[in-house]
């Protein structure tokens, strides 16, 4: 089982389905399920992640806003997701309220985040400890729960593994997520080479795996 798998799952049948993508970035998912039929909008704070977003999937609605304060009426959507993105949102208990908000009755709401655990965790660390906003961002949906403001239906860790032909392959990767990184790995190359080449398993082709640990949880509004 991977995030997608369940994604498509969660939401299925997804024809028509009304999803909304929170922090889409550049628009791999809402891709993925517009694909499938879905009627996907995504929502991200970053003006050239949106822009990469409407190009690769044109026809689509993307918004600029944060998660905190998205500008749509109640009950707008069937379904949301936030993929890998409650972590880089300042408050994340505004964001799970306000996805429970632009919900229908009923709806539902997939969380996916990356734990502070794994090789990739370990090879990111140099360029941005995590550790603080994963921890928080976990701490915000037990809160969550634990209020009652939602449903448990599934909470299950998939493990993402990615390989890489070599370090360069990698640090395009994480800088990607955030271009501001850029400036730590020049700052820092050395230290971040070092850490890679200890966490990453070399396989038989020569290329770097890393495994990174995904908590998902499917939450209904109660």
């Amino acid at each position: 089982m991977d995030a997608l798998t369940l994604i498509r799952e969660t939401f299925a049948p997804l024809p028509g389905k009304r999803v909304l993508d929170i922090g889409c970035g550049a628009g791999t998912l809402a891709q993925r399920l517009a694909e499938d039929g879905a009627a996907v909008t995504g929502v991200d704070p970053g003006a050239a992640a949106l822009e990469k977003a409407r190009s690769a999937v044109p026809g689509t609605r993307f918004e600029a806003a944060s998660a905190e304060a998205l500008p749509f009426p109640d009950g707008s959507f069937h379904g949301a997701v936030m993929l890998n993105a409650l972590h880089h949102v300042p408050d994340p208990a505004a964001a799970l309220a306000e996805a429970a908000r632009i919900l229908v009755p009923g709806g539902i709401l997939v969380v996916v985040e990356p734990l502070a655990e794994g090789s990739f965790f370990d090879a990111l660390r140099p360029i941005e400890d995590e550790t603080a906003v994963r921890a928080a961002a976990q701490d915000a949906i037990a809160a969550a729960l634990a209020s009652g403001a939602f449903l448990c239906r599934q909470d299950v860790t998939v493990a993402r593994r990615e390989t890489f032909a070599a370090l360069d392959a990698f640090l395009a990767r994480v800088s990607a997520v955030d271009p501001a990184r850029e400036a730590t790995i020049r700052a820092r190359r050395p230290v971040v080479e070092v850490a890679f080449r200890a966490a990453a398993e070399r396989e038989a082709d020569g290329r770097y795996a890393l495994v990174q640990p995904l908590r998902i949880h499917v939450l209904r509004p109660a």
